[in-house]
């Protein structure tokens, strides 16, 4: 099923992560009250965003940004999400706003004296440094206390590359990921080891494949994951599994081979390391709740 994240960053400021991995378009709906701007990111697959009772839409697709604001009446959020989709969306008030980038208003069209109190629509690509964090908010894995820090740290962070005008803004920190192309290449990486988890390929083959060198691959996969590539391999599967016990239909030591542990015994350590508990007691919380 398609889920929603709400995380509230600050008053007047929220991030909005949305998961469709199902085979079904799932749909969700929000209250987003007038003076509110709004940023709409497409990560993954197609969504679309309904206005005026469905007579109006608006579609976002993989690697494209939407822009949204309307000083004169209400926008609410109703989006349709396609199957195998993700999105990230920004909220943040017109006030909140001004106080950020009330310096920079002069290269911000809709905060320009002419613009400030009219509707504003804008459609752009999301930038490879932008792509950077869109990632590391979809695939976060620090410990739960630091959660809301992070995500408020990746949300300013995300507004400032939005309106960046530089053509390199990562020219000096990470050259190599200028290149869209190289971005590609490490997203191909993660799509591979995931879909050979039970046995992924080694890195100097999971290189060849995607034509990268092992160098760029492990400091882009390191960058935009936030992990190296089998640290968040083992992450995945784990994750995986957690959502194969919770179906009931596979045991213990058949959801420890689907995702590549040739024995029990190993599996339930692997899973005992991510959650400090074995598969049979987290089943047995899970019932108990």
């Amino acid at each position: 099923m398609g889920s929603h994240e709400v995380v509230k960053i600050e008053d007047d400021f929220i991030l909005i992560r949305f998961q469709n991995d199902s085979s079904e378009v799932f749909r969700a709906q929000r209250e987003v009250s007038i003076g509110m701007i709004q940023f709409h990111f497409g990560i993954k697959g197609r969504a679309k965003f309904i206005f005026n009772q469905g007579n109006y839409a608006l579609e976002l697709s993989e690697e494209k940004s939407l822009l949204l604001y309307n000083p004169q009446k209400e926008l609410p959020l109703n989006l349709e999400l396609a199957p195998n989709s993700w999105v990230i969306s920004l909220m943040v008030s017109i006030k909140k706003f001004h106080a950020l980038f009330s310096a920079e208003a002069d290269y911000i069209p809709f905060l320009s004296a002419e613009n400030q109190d009219k509707k504003y629509y804008n459609e752009g690509n999301i930038s490879p440094s932008m792509a950077i964090v869109l990632s590391q908010l979809f695939h976060y894995n620090l410990h739960p206390s630091i959660k809301n820090l992070y995500y408020k740290g990746k949300g300013y962070e995300l507004l400032s590359l939005y309106f960046n005008r530089t053509e390199d803004p990562d020219a000096e920190q990470c050259p190599f990921l200028i290149d869209e192309e190289n971005v590609l290449k490490i997203r191909r990486a993660k799509d591979i080891i995931i879909a050979n988890m039970a046995e992924p390929p080694g890195l100097q083959e999971l290189s060849d494949k995607v034509g990268l060198n092992l160098k760029k691959l492990k400091m882009g996969f390191k960058q935009i994951y936030g992990d190296s590539v089998y640290s968040f391999l083992f992450d995945y599967k784990m994750e995986f599994a957690r959502k194969l016990l919770e179906e009931g239909n596979h045991n213990v030591n058949e959801v420890g081979l689907k995702i590549g542990y040739s024995t029990a015994s190993h599996f339930i350590a692997a899973f005992k390391k991510k959650f400090a508990t074995t598969p049979k007691k987290y089943l047995m919380s899970i019932s108990q709740n």
